[in-house]
């Protein structure tokens, strides 16, 4: 099992938004009561199985995969009273099937859904607030999650899920490329990798040190924009991306088209593997998925690239991350059995079963103990340099209205890299984007 790419999530998240919003309208509230735990434990004791059976459902798309499997037949033998029913629901479809399902009043008990609508879907009132359940849980350490994947199930100082799985943006490099080229291993700072790109760089070779992706323009801009000290937004929802940092981060990231293929710009990450793969591209900047297209799709080239760290800036390492949470929702009648499950499968073994320790995964767990430990780089040794990359990951502050000016700034920095606008224009022009969708 390998990560699928990221980058579409974003549209996903935009159109998530905006079905939430008119169905939340169309029903006359807010999706929901206040979302507080409704148990019947006692308050400050762990909770307790059932004693009468009950069936629980699980919405995802991997209840086909199985390790999940192979989890749940281990649960039941924990809990025999509880019975987790799957529904399966492909990937591209599992948002606004959740969502329509919230609006009808029956949602699944539990969920495995992307970490990027946990906050829109808790924002409605959709999911139930864990604080309670957590607080008892023998199982479930918040301090031991990474800090970027504990702020992805957070919505207004409270927990709506538990993290489960990960992944971060790395850098990729043809190992072959940087021999033939001179060069000792991969930059560690921006000035090395400028360095590096353009001696990589053969035009007339059709060779290029690096790609970028108008299509996805502010996806892979953000680590550059963290690691200068800038922001997208304010913890009050502002504008921040107008901030001299932020200017730097983008005229630094607008001018490496000057290193990359421009038959390429307006493709997307996944379609630019082929690149990376026929050595048209020396580096490439991808979530840890990549690992596993490579290594199943272009096994010809094992041996010839490697992973690292992408290079640091002034304010130090900072990257994107992605994963999927665990959650309940608000509706359920079994809120206790469905922590339960949800509960179980954090547990450090499980989540191990769940992500490196899986054949052909290229999952990591969210949880520092899992991180640290030597089995991941024993089993894993590709992983490494984006396990030790995920303590460096940002999570934005959460806003509704965040996809949407996303999309201002995809396409204005997009503009800039096809020499449209210079990368300032594109700033303030996302800017002007952005103060009226935050007026909306």
């Amino acid at each position: 099992m390998t990560r699928r790419t990221r980058r579409p999530l974003h549209l996903l998240a935009l159109a998530l938004v905006a079905l939430l919003t008119l169905l939340a309208a169309g029903c006359g509230g807010d999706g929901g009561d206040d979302g507080d735990a409704q148990d019947t434990t006692d308050a400050g004791e762990p909770v307790a199985a059932p004693t009468e059976p009950v069936t629980i459902t699980f919405a995802s798309w991997v209840g086909n995969e199985p390790n999940i499997k192979k989890l749940a037949k281990k649960f039941q033998q924990e809990y025999p009273t509880i019975t987790v029913k799957f529904q399966n629901v492909p990937f591209e479809q599992i948002a606004q099937k959740l969502t329509t399902q919230v609006a009808g009043g029956n949602p699944p008990d539990a969920a495995y859904i992307d970490a990027g609508t946990t906050a829109d879907f808790a924002s409605r009132g959709a999911l139930v607030n864990l604080d309670s359940y957590i607080e008892r849980s023998e199982d479930v350490d918040p301090d031991d999650f990474v800090e970027a994947f504990a702020k992805s199930t957070q919505y207004e100082g409270s927990w709506y899920g538990i993290p489960f799985d990960g992944e971060t943006t790395g850098l990729f490099y043809r190992t072959d490329l940087f021999e033939q080229a001179g060069i000792d291993g991969p930059p560690t700072t921006w000035e090395e990798f400028e360095e590096a790109a353009r001696e990589l760089t053969d035009e007339a070779k059709k060779q290029y040190g690096y790609i970028l992706f108008a299509t996805e323009a502010a996806y892979y801009w953000y680590p550059w924009l963290w690691q200068a000290g800038g922001e997208v937004l304010t913890e009050d929802g502002e504008v921040a991306f107008t901030s001299d940092e932020a200017r730097e981060a983008a005229e630094f990231y607008v001018g490496l088209r000057e290193y990359s293929p421009p038959d390429y710009l307006n493709s997307n990450s996944y379609d630019g593997r082929v690149a990376f793969a026929q050595g048209k591209v020396a580096m490439y900047m991808a979530g840890s998925w990549f690992a596993g297209t490579l290594e199943g799709e272009y096994p010809k080239i094992k041996g010839k690239w490697a992973t690292a760290p992408l290079p640091e800036g002034d304010e130090g390492c900072a990257t994107t991350i992605a994963g999927d949470n665990l959650v309940v929702f608000d509706a359920s009648a079994n809120k206790d059995a469905a922590w339960l499950w949800i509960e179980f499968l954090s547990r450090p073994e499980n989540m191990a079963t769940w992500t490196f320790d899986s054949e052909g995964s290229t999952l990591l767990p969210p949880r520092e103990e899992l991180l640290d430990s030597p089995e991941l780089e024993q089993k894993k040794p590709v992983l490494a340099g984006f396990a030790e990359a995920m303590k460096c990951g940002v999570v934005s502050a959460a806003n509704p209205k965040g996809p949407k000016i996303e999309q201002a700034l995809n396409e204005q920095l997009g503009r800039a890299m096809y020499g449209e606008v210079s990368s300032d224009e594109a700033l303030d022009n996302a800017a002007e984007e952005a103060e009226k969708i935050l007026a909306e």
